[in-house]
């Protein structure tokens, strides 16, 4: 099989710039393009000199349709508008979209799942394969404890995210979630301010901290009556989430329509 080409939507941002190093770096891969907004400034830079890689020969886009109609996968860590966007494009152009971008609504969740009646569509909160370990863990930790032990998540990220909860937090709730046998949204508690009265039982916590360079940490605590399970991950470097997304767009290149996770690349089950 020749290689994929794969193509970065928000190719002069942080990450979009260490997803072209990945991609230029995995074998099996090529830098197929990058796009960012209409007005960038960087608008024709050479994909290689953003990235710190040197000339490629590909240059960053205003153009997405351009721009699909020579990949074979994009990979997308932007807005949620955007993101909503590209999925239709994606899905007109019947190529693979990994999906990493967090803060989706309801709404987007549903145009994203239409999009994928006609295009392999791999979504996730984080696209660390750690990360995904751990949310089946957590899943199978849940799954063998009782509500005596209440769950608590704990995340820290960078002074500059944007959403609370973050989208890995909301990914190890729904594994909890799915573990008790519980629907999430009527047990999640976002917030406790002031007089909040005693923890219901059955409650999935969630605690956002934003300070910081932090790349990512997540913490799923399980908390009975003397004694405290903590599953932890701490992500060092943003080059783990853009390994897991090559990964993804590499396996989803052979299957068809579907809306997958990063636990059906790894052959994992978390039960969401």
């Amino acid at each position: 099989m020749s290689d994929m080409r794969i193509a970065v939507m928000g190719a002069a941002g942080r990450m979009g710039r260490e997803l072209i190093r990945t991609i230029h770096e995995t074998p099996g891969c090529i830098v197929a393009g990058g796009a960012e907004a209409p007005g960038s400034a960087l608008l024709g830079s050479d994909l290689g000199v953003l990235a710190g890689l040197g000339p490629i020969g590909v240059a960053l886009t205003g153009d997405p349709l351009e721009l699909l109609a020579r990949a074979d996968g994009i990979v997308d860590f932007t807005s949620p508008e955007a993101t909503v966007d590209f999925a239709a494009l994606a899905a007109n152009a019947r190529i693979v979209h990994v999906i990493g971008t967090t803060g989706l609504s309801e709404s987007d969740e549903a145009s994203i799942k239409a999009a994928a009646r006609h295009a392999t569509v791999i979504k996730a909160g984080n696209m660390s394969l750690g990360v995904t370990l751990l949310a089946a863990i957590a899943r199978r930790v849940a799954e063998a404890l009782d509500d005596d032990y209440d769950i608590e998540i704990v995340e820290m990220h960078h002074r500059q995210k944007r959403d609370a909860p973050s989208g890995t937090a909301l990914m190890l709730g729904a594994a909890a979630a799915a573990g008790r046998g519980i629907d999430l949204k009527a047990k999640s508690v976002r917030a406790r301010d002031g007089d909040t009265g005693p923890r219901r039982r059955g409650d999935i916590g969630f605690a956002a901290l934003r300070c910081g360079t932090v790349v990512g940490e997540h913490s799923v605590i399980f908390a009975g009556n003397g004694e405290r399970i903590e599953l932890t991950h701490r992500a060092c470097d943003r080059g783990i989430f853009a390994r897991g997304a090559v990964k993804a767009a590499l396996w989803g290149r052979d299957k068809g329509p579907g809306l997958f996770a990063m636990a059906d690349v790894l052959g994992l089950s978390l039960g969401l």
